[in-house]
């Protein structure tokens, strides 16, 4: 695996509540909730709509959960 960048990042506490729930709906930790949402917004703004390996997993009410 790719060594990762790590960084502090200062987050309201009210957006870190709903990172949280959001990420327990998707049965991700917060990290990766973030991780994801930034790959999406990237993905968004590039706009391309390939996947990559880290994308592929599955989340709360699609078919086979």
């Amino acid at each position: 695996m790719a060594e990762r960048k790590q960084f502090l990042l200062r987050i309201d506490p009210q957006l870190w509540a709903e990172l949280e729930a959001w990420a327990a709906d998707d049965l991700r930790s917060v990290n990766a909730q973030i991780e994801y949402l930034l790959r999406e917004a990237t993905r968004r703004r590039r706009g391309t709509k390939e996947k990559g390996p880290a994308d592929e997993r599955p989340q709360t009410g699609e078919p086979g959960d």
